[in-house]
């Protein structure tokens, strides 16, 4: 199978030739393997090749005016989001700070300078998609169409969380001038590429470790309508529309699947009421699942073999009937023994065929 056939299989809970595979990780765990494959820092194919990779994120690069003006020892992206580097003892993340729009107002996050979805090129989105056809091809990512996340980056999560539950007009008007313009990028990137785009990803961080983050009822009323435009432009394009959401989110999944959603995405096995199991019995019916390997459990833990027999035992539980792609749950963090991980993908390869995994 092609990795497009293999993952469309997949997501329509059919059983393909091996489970579909995906990558996420930090820089620095990305580089270890790179050198331990031989391969050079830049070499993100060769990884993918040799990793058995299905997936690819493609997207339309911005081309326009530079929106926001630098500060020293800052990134600062499209939406005028600030980050820092911080350093740990394996490595380093840039960490959101300074939040510009913490105490902005109505009026001014109506002046605040946004991307026009005209300054995208999306013939150059065109051309990724006929280079890369080999993969199962996505749009979007786990910042697409997010309201509490992006949003909390540059106003912060606590203000946020208290906006949705005072209907703050300034936070739903941030909120709602990026839906409006991802939107339209993600229309004219699907009419540009002519049926090449295979997913639409969308995100949204529902749940801590031990439950909601939000009430099933402000979900509802402020989140829900913001997704659904997006799910209704997947349908429009014929695809399946997967849904990433960190934490405890299960308690979501049925408004989910009424929204037409299909896949979800992360699955952090250690979170309450996200055990393989509960969500392969429960919703394995109705709903895909692209993740579940934790990455803050064994394979950071554990040994080689510790690692092994917890992805062997994932695939167990997940793959019968389809519907399971195999992923980490996030970004592999740096701390992640390099050993460990390359352990995992060859077990993957060993034990995800279908009629071969004993």
């Amino acid at each position: 199978m092609t990795s497009r056939e293999r993952v469309l299989t997949t997501f329509h809970h059919a059983e393909p030739d091996r489970v579909p595979i995906d990558y996420l990780a930090n820089p620095g765990i990305d580089a270890r393997l790179k050198k331990h494959f031989g391969l050079c820092e830049t070499d993100d194919e060769g990884l993918r090749q040799v990793l058995g990779v299905d997936f690819l994120e493609v997207a339309a690069p911005y081309i326009g005016p530079k929106l926001h003006p630098d500060i020293p020892g800052r990134k600062i992206d499209l939406w005028g989001i600030r980050t820092r580097w911080i350093e740990h003892g394996t490595g380093g993340y840039w960490d959101y700070c300074d939040f510009p729009l913490q105490d902005a107002d109505e009026e001014q996050v109506a002046a605040w300078p946004m991307p026009s979805p005209d300054d995208f090129d999306y013939e150059a989105l065109v051309q990724q998609c006929r280079d890369m056809r080999q993969y199962c091809l996505m749009v979007g990512n786990p910042g697409l169409a997010d309201m509490i996340n992006t949003t909390s980056m540059i106003r912060t999560m606590d203000r946020v969380l208290m906006d949705l539950m005072v209907d703050d007009s300034a936070c739903l008007l941030f909120m709602d001038r990026k839906n409006a313009l991802q939107l339209e990028v993600v229309r004219r990137s699907l009419e540009a590429a002519k049926g090449m785009i295979d997913v639409l990803w969308l995100g949204e961080d529902l749940g801590t470790q031990a439950g909601p983050m939000v009430s099933l009822d402000l979900f509802r009323k402020h989140l829900r309508p913001r997704h659904q435009v997006f799910v209704d432009l997947g349908k429009e394009f014929d695809i399946p529309v997967m849904i990433h959401s960190c934490g405890s989110s299960s308690w979501a999944f049925d408004d989910f699947i009424e929204m037409g959603i299909s896949v979800i995405d992360t699955l952090q096995p250690e979170a309450a009421n996200m055990a393989p199991s509960y969500l392969k019995d429960r919703y394995g019916r109705a709903l895909a699942f692209h993740g579940c390997m934790s990455t803050a459990g064994v394979i950071v833990t554990g040994s080689s073999e510790e690692a092994v027999r917890g992805a062997r035992d994932l695939l167990e539980v997940m793959m019968p009937g389809g519907g399971y792609a195999f992923s980490p749950t996030h970004l592999l963090q740096d701390n992640t023994p390099t050993e460990n991980v390359v352990a995992v993908y060859e077990a993957v390869h060993r034990y995800g065929k279908y009629g071969g995994r004993r």
